[in-house]
């Protein structure tokens, strides 16, 4: 008999300032590490002020874990150490595995109204991947399967599977789902998910009651849900859209620090002292 998932914490995202100086909402981050294991940040960085994030997130690095951004409006043009250049456009992901170490720019653009809309999640590697050579998915708006379920439910499916649709990421070792779902009124709608697996669900239009609660939940609320095999949202007079988000736990221990995630501690200082001295890069252009 499946069982379904109830609420187990409910976040509302704060905000912050990161990168040069742009101004964006972070729905969870380190303060909750190890709640989201296998994930261990998301940010919405979305504005219809050029000056909250046209300053951008200048050259960087990371070592240790995947970068996920996904663009509604505008994009956000990277160029990285490796010598590549690149585009997220509107309704595009970017999955970058940066594996033993990349450096790294993302600058925002907004669209012709100065709207920029996007949302960056990392997700921890397994010490086996920690190390392995930085890699892309780049995956425009048409490549990402897009669902138009009998009752209306519209369904974007990043990565993951549905039925016999296979998300357009693929072979990440988590085994993660990462869809966009809209809601219409009226509607209820319940979704499989893994049992065991770590799931959480961001709003970011509208209105919609999860797990049977007593309370319909809006924009920019994160509602983290306990174990289960099903997960049950129901509208009322209003659509919701939310990013629903799942993943295997690596259940392995952290040790983190600005864009570097490892397992030790001297893992982490060797990762700065090899950026301080130069050998931070084990892959050439």
């Amino acid at each position: 008999m499946a069982l379904s998932r109830k609420i187990r914490k409910v976040f509302n995202s704060q905000p912050t300032i990161e990168g040069a100086g742009v101004y964006l909402k972070r729905a969870f981050g380190f303060s909750q590490i190890p709640l989201f294991d296998p994930f261990l940040l998301l940010d919405d960085f979305r504005s219809n002020n050029p000056a909250d994030y046209l300053k951008g997130f200048p050259w960087h690095p990371h070592r240790g874990i995947e970068t996920i951004t996904y663009i509604l409006e505008g994009k956000v043009e990277h160029k990285d150490s490796m010598g590549n250049l690149g585009v997220i456009t509107a309704g595009g992901v970017q999955w970058m595995t940066a594996g033993s170490g990349i450096i790294h720019q993302e600058m925002p653009v907004g669209n012709h109204h100065g709207t920029m809309g996007g949302f960056q999640l990392w997700a921890n590697l397994p010490a086996s991947q920690k190390m392995n050579p930085p890699r892309y998915q780049d995956i425009t708006s048409g490549e990402i399967p897009k669902l138009q379920l009998e009752n209306g439910v519209d369904i974007s499916i990043i990565s993951g599977k549905i039925g016999q649709t296979e998300g357009a990421v693929k072979d990440i070792a988590i085994d993660p789902q990462y869809l966009d779902i809209t809601i219409p009124s009226g509607i209820s709608y319940t979704h499989q998910l893994t049992n065991g697996y770590t799931a959480f669900a961001y709003i970011i239009e509208g209105k919609g009651v999860f797990c049977q609660d007593d309370k319909p939940y809006a924009n920019e609320t994160l509602i983290l849900f306990g174990d289960g095999d099903t997960v049950t949202v129901t509208t009322e007079n209003k659509s919701v859209r939310f990013l629903l988000i799942s993943g295997k736990p690596l259940n392995e221990p952290i040790a983190w620090h600005g864009p570097i995630v490892m397992n030790t501690q001297d893992e982490l200082s060797r990762a700065f002292e090899e950026f301080q001295n130069g050998t931070f890069l084990k892959q050439s252009q």
